[in-house]
């Protein structure tokens, strides 16, 4: 197990270097600069040169690399060029509505996902399977942004139930989950769609395999075999999708937050590519792609650990 840890952890190194080089490069290359941006299209080309000296965005490509690998590494992340303050206290804020939010939607997908799933694989080919797999159907199919503006449409400004968008703080913490509910059932309804379909074929798969037949000759009832024995030895692509969900929820919520005027990450990410704010979004970048890696590899490891066979592959 050690082993296949200490590979995993290589391989996680060399991602976020391959994409530390790409997500620089990307926003590089990019045309017009941040100084551009605060000036506007009247300013002189002494102006912008002036102003993108002090931003120190002449600088060479590779000296700018370091100085925000170095940064990063060190804690600082730099000073956000739109809103002359630090970068961390920023995303941290963003973070604090983005976290939660993603947490509840996935939270909600799990639930949804396993329930509906395990029921659908328990009644494979009868009625019951094909309303749910009818349902996920019809919740791959639903943007959620246009889920998002239903829901408001309905429970905020029809019934009244819940506010139609902001976020109080948490200072306020009824007030501020109430804000999250719908947000979260916008974004988690969609995913749960889509892991009820990989419940549903990994629970299949695992009801034909040998240690199921010998549960059942053993006397073992078929309900009790699908929750003891198929439903663990499922769990490893469950848990796959389940950490690239997870992942997504805090990195694509740019329409959601928008639509719900949440100051989340991704609003703020659209924010500063609005404000070619490149400090900003290569900081918020890098951190989903550190969310992604890093939520890959607790998911490759607690795989390993619940499958041995994963373990000895990799040996």
């Amino acid at each position: 197990m050690l082993l296949y840890v200490l590979q995993r952890l290589a391989v996680l190194a060399a991602t976020l270097i391959i994409a530390s080089l790409v997500v620089f490069a990307v926003m590089d290359i990019l045309p017009g600069n941040a100084a551009e941006t605060m000036l506007g299209p009247t300013a002189t080309p002494e102006a912008v040169a002036a102003l993108a000296h002090k931003l120190g965005l002449d600088q060479p490509l590779h000296v700018r690399y370091a100085l925000w690998i170095g940064g990063a590494l060190s804690g600082d992340l730099g000073v956000s060029y739109a809103y002359g303050s630090p970068i961390a206290p920023l995303i941290a804020s963003s973070l604090s509505v983005s976290a939660p939010l993603a947490v509840m939607a996935m939270a909600l997908s799990a639930a949804i996902a396993l329930a509906a799933g395990v029921y659908s694989a328990d009644r494979r080919g009868r009625a019951g399977d094909a309303v749910v797999m009818g349902m996920s159907q019809v919740g791959l199919a639903v943007p959620n942004f246009w889920l998002a503006i239903l829901l408001v449409i309905v429970f905020a400004v029809t019934l009244r139930l819940v506010p139609a968008g902001g976020f109080p703080g948490w200072s306020n913490p009824a007030r501020a989950v109430g804000a999250l509910i719908l947000p979260a059932v916008a974004l988690g309804v969609v995913q749960a769609a889509i892991l009820t379909r990989v419940t549903r074929s990994a629970l299949l798969e695992s009801l034909n395999e040998d240690y199921m037949r010998t549960a059942r000759a053993k006397g073992v009832s078929r309900r009790a075999a699908l929750w003891r024995h198929a439903l663990p030895n499922a769990l490893v692509p469950v848990l796959t999708i389940m950490g690239l969900q997870f992942a997504n929820l805090v990195a694509g919520a740019i329409v959601v937050e928008n639509v719900f005027v949440l100051p989340g990450l991704g609003r703020l990410m659209l924010q500063s590519i609005s404000n070619r704010d490149t400090l900003v979004v290569e900081d918020c970048v890098m951190l989903t792609a550190i969310l992604v890696i890093g939520l890959n590899f607790i998911v490759d490891v607690a795989c390993a650990a619940i499958d041995p066979r994963l373990r000895s592959r990799a040996a």
